[in-house]
């Protein structure tokens, strides 16, 4: 796909509507990652280098089409502020309503972030009359929200029908990123995939496991494999419907699925790592162990290029942290092209202070795993030059 770019955007418009992806996680009225905010800057401080008056609209969350102060953009407005040095003007209400509408700034280069998108039905529903009260005073759009692209809803396919849109530089980097792992062509290419549900991520691995050397499996995705393959698995979280589909996959791949070799498991507040044909039956596997990672550092180290996303274990409750965080440092000193994708993927990496080491940090994970596995994605295709 070819799309018009920032530079292309018609000379004559001052007033530009820019799509981002600022649905980042709170705490109260705090930021609690600012991460995608980050991402976000260097576009606005781009298109603000131009003079232009730029109103950023995004969602956060899912309300349900009616308004939720918990999940008010009104934080994510001051987070932006400070990342940027200077205010942002925050318009409170439905987006659409007179306010946002009648929004002037007081001079070239103003900047103004409307209220959460998800306050209106209109907008999941991909409504046209929702993308007309965007677009209004607006004489141009520029979608740089790819975390969202994989969805169908008016600001990322209706509003793409009213302006002249272009695709902002963020967008652009998170497909050329992706396009560059599918195609670059160096071996050996490899997967780290977990998380929880099979069918997550069963289209991805149907579609690159005849392209790539190695999948490593961890999380309760691979409590399925495991199972799957004979291994007892005490109680943990599985897939008994997903158990033939993963017994399918391992003997039509069985040298580049890789499972764990040791997990942590706890019972009650006991915690332990055991190898895994050693599982308790009163145990749940909670965490790859740290054999596994000593086990996969070599193949890791090898690889040209790996895609990870989803987390080793449960993530956010430590010392069950420990295999994803392994799995970062191994992803940190690969010298080949990595791309990481998904929330507690990307916040390993962060707070190993290791983004730097990583090739690309993607914004979208949802949106990856779908562009990765061959999905049309309506927001792209809706930006596609004809």
């Amino acid at each position: 796909m070819e799309f018009a770019t920032i530079a292309q955007l018609p000379k004559a418009a001052s007033r530009v509507l820019v799509r981002l992806d600022l649905n980042v996680p709170l705490a109260g009225q705090e930021v609690a990652d600012d991460f995608r905010i980050e991402a976000a800057v260097p576009t606005v401080r781009s298109l603000l280098a131009r003079g232009l008056d730029l109103t950023l609209i995004s969602h956060l969350g899912r309300p349900g089409g009616k308004p939720e102060p918990a999940l008010s953009l009104r934080p994510v407005a001051a987070a932006l502020s400070r990342q940027l040095g200077r205010p942002v003007e925050f318009l409170a209400g439905v987006p659409g309503d007179a306010r946002y509408r009648d929004w002037r700034g007081s001079a070239g280069g103003s900047l103004a972030l409307a209220e959460n998108l998800r306050f209106d039905p209109g907008e999941e529903a991909n409504q046209m009359d929702f993308a007309q009260r965007l677009a209004a005073g607006r004489q141009a759009f520029v979608q740089d929200a790819f975390g969202s692209l994989h969805r169908a809803h008016a600001s990322t396919v209706a509003i793409a029908r009213l302006l002249p849109s272009s695709a902002g530089p963020l967008l652009q980097a998170e497909v050329e990123a992706l396009d560059r792992l599918l195609h670059d062509g160096s071996r050996p290419f490899g997967l780290a995939i977990g998380g929880a549900k099979m069918k997550d991520k069963l289209p991805l691995l149907r579609r690159l496991l005849p392209q790539v050397d190695l999948v490593l499996l961890g999380g309760a995705l691979a409590n399925t494999f495991l199972a799957a393959s004979g291994k007892g698995v005490g109680q943990s979280l599985y897939e008994p419907g997903q158990l033939e589909v993963a017994r399918e996959l391992l003997a039509k791949w069985p040298g580049v699925i890789h499972l764990p070799t040791s997990v942590v498991v706890a019972r009650g507040a006991a915690v332990e790592e055991v190898g895994v044909d050693a599982v308790p039956e009163d145990a749940r596997i909670m965490d790859i162990g740290e054999r596994t990672v000593e086990a996969w550092r070599p193949l890791v180290l090898e690889l040209k290029r790996l895609f990870w996303n989803g987390p080793m274990g449960l993530y956010e409750q430590p010392p069950f942290d420990r295999g994803t965080r392994g799995l970062a440092r191994l992803v940190g000193a690969m010298q080949g092209l990595s791309v990481v994708g998904g929330g507690d993927s990307l916040a390993a990496i962060r707070r190993l202070g290791l983004a730097q080491a990583v090739t690309h940090l993607s914004t979208g994970g949802g949106a990856a795993l779908a562009y990765l596995q061959g999905d049309v994605l309506p927001g792209l295709r809706a930006l596609e030059q004809g």
